[in-house]
């Protein structure tokens, strides 16, 4: 069944995570790149229309570009990720997300409270923790720096996630709506 999800790319990351991801990551083997999911899943992309659409640009316009990084893996229990700091921005935009759109939670709403990640790997124990010893050596000297201008949703209704529009956030100093 095809699937929608609402993110934000980071390509800023790519050089450092895409080797893992792409052994240890089904989606980006599914053409996903570096992102932080704000709401999956979402509305099946055929049903997505310009009112849809019309929503989604209020929602993010009505949030402010910013900068964060990425310097420290952490752990789910099955998956090895990066935090972005500072997390705020994403967990108001989450917020706001699924203010416009309650019947949609994050993670089907498995989970209490969301936590603002890029997934690096997933999988056993030794494979996150193989994961993690490569990660944390290309981090050893730098963190990631990256800045958060739109939000994108995507969608995989030909087997592949590609994205579908793409939603930018007010710059700063500019009036928010």
């Amino acid at each position: 069944m095809a699937e929608s999800a609402l993110v934000v790319l980071v390509p800023e990351a790519e050089n450092y995570v895409s080797a893992i991801r792409e052994q240890f990551d089904p989606s980006a083997r599914l053409g996903v790149p570096a992102h932080m999911t704000l709401l999956y899943p979402f509305a099946n992309p055929a049903a997505i229309g310009a009112s849809t659409l019309n929503a989604l640009d209020t929602v993010f316009s009505a949030a402010t570009s910013f900068s964060f990084h990425l310097a420290t893996p952490a752990r789910f229990p099955d998956a090895l990720y990066l935090a972005p700091e500072p997390a705020p921005p994403l967990i108001a935009m989450i917020r706001a997300i699924t203010a416009r759109f309650p019947s949609y939670l994050p993670y089907g709403g498995q989970f209490h409270s969301v936590v603002p990640h890029l997934t690096v790997a997933r999988g056993s124990s030794q494979d996150l923790a193989f994961a993690e010893q490569g990660l944390t050596g290309m981090l050893a000297s730098s963190r990631i720096q990256a800045r958060c201008q739109q939000g994108v949703l995507i969608e995989n209704s030909s087997g592949r996630w590609k994205p579908m529009q793409a939603f930018p956030l007010a710059t700063a100093g500019r009036f928010n709506r």
